[in-house]
């Protein structure tokens, strides 16, 4: 064993062994490969690990040799990041374009958002149609009959699904001022229900004397189903809707939502949400 073996063996290297005269190394050109068996060597004699520490924090980037690849995991000193971080930062400070992105962003997103709810619109006015036009072709079985809520109620007679189109509220389309003169006219004659149904400010549906079997759904405060207004060939519908599944023989209600007034109507739908009057 010679002299390089037992020291390495003992744990001890003498000072000598890293003089010029000793390091292999003066005979490597390549600067990559010198690095390379530099490290490997160190490792060798045990010093690697604290040599490479001590580099790690003395050497900078441009002290060091070869491709950026090949070199290991090493930390850049905070003095070395002060000389290029700045700079980066002033190019990449936005703080005075905040206001006008965040201005610009809120537009996109609103037209998108206003995009969104004309096609959601569009798809439901569709399905409304298509609903619509298979109730034309195939009405539900309903019937007529005397109801414990008031007088006369309607009926199904088969099942039907949640969200189908039950039946359409038809009757005479009249004008605001005209129904309320039929109303009056109704009363004088001893007519004492009278299916006047409202579409919006200037246009009713008055079903008393012209009209479907849709004019004998009862009110109830917890209903099954939900009146719905759509448009059809640009004329206004009045159509119901089932609120769930309604099986055979259970009667037919949804929320007539009459306008507060001082004189109640007493409701009688008999429901544990019932709010005792209609208005």
């Amino acid at each position: 064993m010679n002299d390089l073996e037992e020291n390495i063996k003992d744990g001890k290297v003498q000072d000598e062994i890293l003089q010029p005269e000793w390091d292999p190394f003066r005979q490597v050109q390549d600067v990559e490969d010198f690095e390379f068996l530099r490290l490997a060597i160190l490792e060798k004699l045990g010093l690697g690990a604290s040599i490479s520490e001590t580099e790690n924090k003395e050497t900078t980037t441009s002290d060091r040799g070869g491709c950026a690849r090949s070199r290991g995991y090493y930390v850049i000193s905070d003095a070395e990041k002060a000389t290029y971080l700045p700079k980066n930062k002033a190019v990449l400070d936005t703080s005075s374009l905040t206001g006008r992105l965040s201005s610009r962003t809120n537009r996109v997103n609103n037209r998108r958002f206003a995009a969104g709810m004309e096609m959601q619109k569009k798809v439901m006015a569709d399905s409304d149609i298509l609903k619509f036009n298979q109730l034309k072709g195939r009405k539900k079985q309903l019937r007529f009959a005397k109801s414990p809520i008031h007088d006369w109620g309607l009926y199904a007679e088969e099942h039907i699904d949640a969200n189908d189109m039950v039946i359409e509220y038809v009757g005479e389309v009249i004008r605001q001022q005209v129904a309320e003169e039929r109303e009056k006219t109704y009363g004088r004659c001893g007519i004492g229900s009278s299916y006047l149904f409202r579409v919006d400010d200037d246009i009713v549906i008055d079903a008393t004397k012209k009209g479907s079997i849709a004019r004998f759904i009862n009110h109830c405060c917890s209903p099954n189903c939900t009146a719905k207004i759509i448009t059809v060939d640009k004329h206004k519908k009045i159509v119901i809707y089932a609120n769930r599944d309604i099986e055979p023989g259970e009667e037919i209600t949804y929320d007539y939502k009459f306008p507060l007034e001082a004189e109640k109507i007493p409701c009688l739908c008999g429901s544990k949400a019932c709010k005792l009057t209609l208005n």
